[in-house]
């Protein structure tokens, strides 16, 4: 019987995060050519938000966490990761900043449940390698958590 070593509570996470990614070097593969607005964007926002850090939330909150999200707290995170992703993705393409603030709230959402996932600072009897994964994943999750805003602003800067 084969194992699956992704941990379950990733899945939904790497499902969508590796159709993002694919739908990101395809839109890339579209836009250029056409020269779209905001095409080369779009394509880099699926790959690198939509897509690998999607994944890498997922695969890290599964494997660092004391106990396991529940199902409930998972789909919340999913589906707040991608509808804030999309409503950003949307908001951009239309012009709307206030839709694309949205978007942003819902990714703050799913950055603040995978902080509280993580619980308290590791414990001294940890392993130095779990220490350094937990630290190296909330360094992550604060960089994401930082560029928010900074991409909101500029949504409305280049809404005027």
């Amino acid at each position: 019987m084969k194992s699956d070593a992704r941990p379950p509570g990733s899945r939904p996470f790497t499902l969508v995060g590796s159709v993002a990614v694919v739908a990101g070097g395809l839109l890339a593969a579209i836009t250029a050519p056409l020269s779209l607005d905001h095409g080369s964007w779009a394509a880099a926002y699926l790959v690198l938000v939509v897509g690998v850090a999607q994944i890498a939330l997922g695969r890290a909150q599964a494997a660092l966490v004391p106990r396991a999200p529940s199902r409930a707290t998972v789909a919340v995170q999913v589906v707040a990761w991608n509808g804030g992703s999309a409503a950003v993705l949307a908001g951009t393409f239309l012009g709307l900043p206030l839709v694309v603030d949205t978007g942003g709230v819902l990714l703050v959402v799913t950055l603040v449940l995978a902080i509280r996932a993580l619980g308290p600072r590791a414990h001294r009897s940890q392993r130095t390698a779990v220490v350094w994964a937990r630290a190296s994943y909330l360094v992550f999750l604060a960089l994401v958590l930082v560029s928010i805003p900074i991409g909101l602003t500029l949504a409305h800067l280049r809404s005027r």
